[in-house]
Parts: C-alpha cells; sequence; structure tokens
C-alpha cells in the first residue's frame, strides 16, 4: 500500500494551497472562513454596558441657601455614568441662571425635571430656576476633562464650581 506524500505549502502557477491535516484548502478560502469567524465573533459579543444605564444614576446634589451660598461646588464624575444632578435654590426672591455650557456640550443630555414637567433636549445653555424650585437635570458625561459651572451674575459671590469628569 503505498501513500502519498502531504506537502505543508505548495502552489500551482495560480493559486497557493496549505494543508491543514487532512484537508488542503486554498489560500483565499482560508482568508474568507478567517475574516467569516471575527464577523461571527463580533456579532455575538455583548455590547460592554450592560444593562440600563439609568436604573441606578450617581446623586449629585446643589442647594443654594437663603445667604446664596451653594451646598457644594466640585464635583468628580465618571464617562459613561448616568448622572441625576439635583438643583435647589432656596434664597428667597432670588431667579437663577445655571451656566454650564462646556459640560453640556460633552455629555449626553438625557432630560431636565422641573415640578410635574420634563424637558428631552438637544442641547441646552442656561437652566433658569425660580426661587423656592428644583431641578433635576439627567445626563451621561461622554468626555473627559474639567467644566466649570457658574449661576450667572452671582460668580464673585461664589456661585460657581467644576466638574471634574474622568
Amino acid at each position: 500500500m503505498a501513500t502519498t506524500p502531504t506537502p505543508t505549502s505548495f502552489s500551482d502557477s495560480t493559486l497557493s494551497y496549505y494543508n491543514l491535516g487532512r484537508w488542503i484548502v486554498k489560500k483565499n478560502a482560508l482568508i474568507a472562513a478567517a475574516a467569516l469567524a471575527a464577523g461571527l465573533m463580533w456579532w455575538v459579543t455583548p455590547a460592554t454596558a450592560a444593562g440600563n444605564l439609568a436604573a441606578r444614576p450617581v446623586d449629585i446634589k446643589l442647594t443654594v441657601d437663603r445667604d446664596l451660598k451653594p451646598s457644594d461646588t466640585i464635583y468628580q464624575l465618571e464617562t459613561g455614568k448616568y448622572v441625576r444632578w439635583t438643583i435647589r435654590n432656596d434664597a428667597p426672591g432670588e431667579e437663577m441662571q445655571l451656566m454650564a455650557p462646556d459640560l453640556w456640550r460633552y455629555s449626553y443630555l438625557n432630560y431636565i425635571k422641573f415640578g410635574e414637567n420634563e424637558v428631552f433636549p438637544f442641547g441646552i445653555y442656561t437652566v433658569e430656576i425660580d426661587e423656592d424650585a428644583e431641578v433635576l437635570i439627567f445626563f451621561i458625561p461622554i468626555q473627559p476633562g474639567d467644566y466649570d459651572w457658574w449661576i450667572k451674575g452671582q460668580e464673585s459671590r461664589g456661585l460657581k464650581g467644576k466638574f471634574i469628569v474622568r
């Protein structure tokens, strides 16, 4: 009984072949199979963010008291984490305009809630907070950086701060 030798690789004038144990495969078929396997791995691999991002938001709060003093000025956040920012104006006779344009520019804004009303913005420039009112802003920071916030016209009184997003 004569056996035929199987070379590890050989080629004729136009095609290359590879010996894969019992099978001899064309080079182009091997490349196509590898590409198909890689594509299937991508298709069945789950997304990196498992679950509902909005299920457990990070709660941060800012309260402006009767003396126009902020409760917090610096907030540390992480990109990709859902944030619920509660802003409370307890200053009598004061309407405030909250400014944080760079933070809004580099965040996904889900919605803003004031009282029973909700707004689903494409983007915002300022949020006005009436006397004795509360506003909730739901967002996801998407780019790391240091972002300033302030109450328009009240910066010299200390109504300003910073978001540090990492």
